[in-house]
């Protein structure tokens, strides 16, 4: 992603276009530019929009095992998966579990 994309998205923010979708991608441009922190926090937003946005929940996992928060990725994921399963999107609670189980698993 492009520096100007991210800038573009910032410029929206609290105008008539904000809203879950608009903060996911500034979370996910964000992490595709390796700034997990802000991604984190553009993503816990798009969440206050949408509690039930299973992808947000998804990204904002990966976003916190990405700044090393890894009780805070867990937590993410598990919440996510319950999420995901309560709307019947079992892909992105299965996706989610296995992130879920690597972060489990024991570091060579």
């Amino acid at each position: 992603m492009e520096p100007d994309f991210i800038a573009r998205l910032r410029t929206q923010l609290g105008g008539p276009r904000d809203g879950a979708l608009l903060r996911f991608s500034l979370g996910n441009a964000l992490l595709g530019q390796g700034d997990a922190a802000g991604a984190a926090v553009a993503l816990r937003e798009a969440l206050a929009f949408d509690p039930h946005y299973s992808a947000a929940w998804k990204l904002l996992g990966r976003a916190l095992a990405d700044a090393g928060d890894v009780a805070g990725a867990i937590e993410t994921f598990e919440r996510g998966i319950a999420v995901a399963r309560e709307r019947g999107d079992e892909q992105a609670a299965k996706e989610m579990g296995v992130f879920l189980r690597r972060l489990h698993k024991p570091a060579p």
